[in-house]
């Protein structure tokens, strides 16, 4: 058991476009970053939260560098088989804050999790006075083979990523990712993983699942039946392991929120006081929102 409690840092979100994507999530009420491209082939367009989390979505931008980079890039491996499985649209790895990936890297080692080698990169990134800061990236990545469309890695942030204030306040009033809901026929099979990945404390079991507590953050595991018995999300495959079903978000005003989706003509329903809108192009798990 990892003695390291590790927060969220972020969520990737495969994508088949950036443009679908930004149409998306913009119709959502997010306001969403410029592109910024990576050195392996992928590019991405953020969506920064106040509590320091953000969303991914992550495109194919250059498809040569992309097959060039499976040699040497464990993300761009676990990227292209997620797709291959899943579709260009998906939620497909949890990333968790790091001070020190060398040592999570050594930790997934030992625990038998580690999936390729320690892995650094650097992006440039535009800001909104049009200048470009550098982002610098440790990852230690980990997997489990019963879980084929998700996978973990830790983030150490060599240099800062300090978005602007602009891209930090949304339309829709979502201040932070509040819970990660995953699937499984028999979730208490992934208890000790996601404890271990986390180094969050004993969790608490429910009769259809688990929950798991980070600071600001729960991960939460429930059979297939619970989740479209409670919020309507449908299985999409019948092979067995963990998969990301939805993402809960934090928003200030559900009747705001309400407005913006119906100005959009974005269809939801609603479920146990939040509202819940099901995966699109650019959108490719379920987003619930609740207000705080």
């Amino acid at each position: 058991m990892s003695l390291s409690l590790r927060p969220l840092d972020h969520l990737v979100l495969p994508v088949v476009d950036l443009s679908t994507a930004r149409l998306r999530l913009s119709a959502l009420g997010f306001a969403v970053a410029p592109e910024a491209r990576h050195p392996f082939g992928t590019a991405n367009a953020c969506i920064y939260f106040a509590d320091s989390t953000y969303l991914e979505p992550i495109a194919i931008a250059d498809r040569q560098l992309y097959e060039q980079s499976l040699a040497t890039a464990e993300f761009v491996r676990r990227d292209r088989a997620f797709r291959f499985l899943n579709g260009d649209d998906g939620l497909s790895a949890f990333v968790f804050k790091s001070a020190d990936a060398a040592r999570d890297h050594d930790e997934f080692a030992r625990a038998g999790l580690a999936a390729g080698d320690l892995f650094s990169f650097s992006r440039p990134f535009m800001k909104a006075d049009g200048s470009e800061a550098t982002a610098g990236f440790r990852l230690a990545f980990a997997a489990d083979l019963r879980a084929p469309d998700l996978f973990f890695f830790t983030c150490e942030r060599l240099q800062p990523l300090a978005p602007d204030a602009s891209l930090i306040g949304h339309q829709n009033g979502v201040t932070g990712v509040s819970e990660l809901l995953l699937c499984e026929d028999n979730p208490m099979d992934f208890e000790p993983l996601l404890q271990m990945l986390s180094g969050a404390g004993e969790a608490v079991i429910h009769p259809e699942g688990f929950t798991a507590s980070l600071p600001s953050t729960a991960l939460s595991v429930f059979t297939h039946a619970h989740l479209q018995s409670r919020y309507g999300i449908e299985r999409k495959s019948h092979r067995r392991g963990l998969s990301a079903a939805a993402i809960i978000f934090e928003t200030a005003d559900l009747s705001n929120l309400s407005d913006i989706l119906q100005a959009n003509e974005i269809a939801a329903t609603e479920a146990e006081g939040s509202i819940v809108v099901p995966p699109a192009p650019g959108q490719g798990v379920t987003f619930i929102f609740r207000e705080n």
